[in-house]
């Protein structure tokens, strides 16, 4: 497997240097083992390596901070991430925000902003606070269990709250569970891997065909979602983020089409839910193998600083970033750190490896929070949500759930320390980069 130190091959002309491995290599290593495989292709071919997992895409990973401020900063008619994403289409939608370019990008965001932002995102904290409370009430004593199921099982009832306003549980679980299962079938890395194999096969025992049917099953309920509350005078009046998003308007004063509502739906309740979760797991896995920093948080609170919480949840996202990369593909050749790469490539910045360079952050592999209390990164250094004009609409929203969900762990169970500094390590669940034992801890009353 591709997580030892692969030997380097000679690059395409004007190209970065690549490893040598096949097609299906460079697919199964960043699909099986993600974060060995870019560390592996990083020590031998460096800050720039060359990938082409397909035969009609072809990757630039780099590290280099000069190229991630080239990225956020450059022309966005020349740089386009919706195209870069394009691996996402099957699950969001092609009319996702998040796969769009140009002006359906710019129309897209202007409409999809407004809930995020202010006293209105302000205003879920109530959600967020009962909804973590009720499901950590749940939690066992005494007993090591995976968290990151009941990190996602608060995610989703939040975002579901947020995004429709449903209050009853059965409303939730009708729509909430059919997406779970769509998000079940590439839940692991086999199965992320399976899918990218059988992609578009229909066979009867095909991957890609339990995702389409887990899928076509969300998408009936959406749409029925999206048809009810068209057909009800008073359907957009509510103050849920649904209800926003079908009395916008755009500045010709056209609004969302069903396929448009639904693909950014779609995209709210899996980027605003198994994001999040991912990142409450490891930011619980992190404490539980770090007691000084656990002790540390502690004071803090009972002292009613909020500052070192929020140096919690930065350096988690560093050390533990929950997706791996932003990708750009560029519309007219460019140079990167010397190298002049053609149109159609991707260049694609590495959240995993910026954020463990040693110049950058000094030990980069030890939890430690004081680092952004002491001297915090650059706006091009430390980029868990991307930046520029593409940075992660829901950037506000999951920080502040993340603190809320936090806090209320902490007031309700003691975490016991774990075993081991090194902790879990790196699996691919779903579009994130998760424990590989779910995050395991036990807790104490408190």
């Amino acid at each position: 497997m591709p997580a030892g130190n692969p030997p380097q091959a000679p690059s395409a002309a004007g190209m970065p240097p690549r490893p040598d491995l096949s097609r299906f290599m460079m697919m199964a290593g960043f699909m099986l083992t993600p974060t060995r495989f870019l560390e592996s292709c990083q020590r031998r071919c460096g800050d720039y390596f060359t990938l082409r997992p397909a035969a009609d895409r072809l990757l630039v990973i780099t590290a280099d901070p000069a190229a991630v401020k080239k990225v956020f900063s450059g022309d966005p008619n020349l740089l386009y991430a919706g195209e870069g994403n394009v691996t996402l289409a099957p699950l969001l939608g092609s009319g996702s925000v998040l796969l769009l370019d140009g002006a359906e990008h710019l129309r897209h965001r202007r409409l999809l902003l407004p809930p995020f932002h202010g006293e209105r995102m302000r205003n879920y904290g109530t959600v967020m606070r009962e909804v973590a409370e009720r499901h950590l009430a749940t939690w066992p004593r005494g007993k090591t269990f995976p968290v990151l199921p009941s990190m996602q099982a608060i995610t989703l009832e939040v975002i579901m709250r947020a995004v429709f306003g449903f209050e009853d549980a059965e409303r939730r679980q009708r729509i909430g569970a059919p997406l779970r299962r769509v998000l079940d079938t590439i839940g692991s890395r086999a199965r992320v891997l399976a899918l990218a194999l059988t992609a578009g096969r229909e066979g009867p025992l095909s991957p890609w065909r339990r995702f389409a049917a887990a899928r076509a099953e969300a998408d009936e309920l959406l749409y029925e979602e999206i048809r009810a509350r068209r057909a009800d005078p008073h359907g957009a009046d509510g103050d849920d983020i649904f209800s926003m998003l079908l009395a916008a308007r755009d500045e010709n004063g056209r609004p969302l089409s069903d396929s448009e509502l639904r693909d950014e739906l779609m995209t709210l309740l899996v980027a605003g839910h198994e994001t999040t979760a991912t990142a409450l797991a490891w930011s619980l896995e992190r404490l539980v193998r770090t007691p000084a920093v656990l002790e540390r948080l502690l004071a803090e609170e009972r002292a009613g600083n909020d500052a070192y919480l929020e140096a919690v949840i930065k350096e988690t996202l560093r050390l533990r970033p929950v997706v791996p990369a932003v990708v750009r593909r560029l519309q007219a050749p460019m140079e990167f750190g010397g190298w002049e790469l053609p149109a159609g490539a991707n260049i694609a910045p590495s959240i995993f490896l910026l954020h463990r360079r040693a110049d950058l952050f000094p030990e980069p592999l030890a939890f430690r929070p004081e680092r952004f209390l002491e001297n915090p990164p650059g706006t091009y250094e430390w980029i868990p949500f991307g930046g520029g004009v593409r940075r992660c609409l829901g950037a506000s929203f999951a920080l502040y759930e993340m603190k809320i969900v936090l806090r209320a762990v902490l007031a309700a169970h003691a975490l016991r320390s774990m075993p081991g500094r090194s902790g879990e390590g790196v699996t691919r669940r779903a579009i994130t980069f998760a424990p590989s034992r779910g995050a395991l801890l036990a807790v104490d009353p408190v």
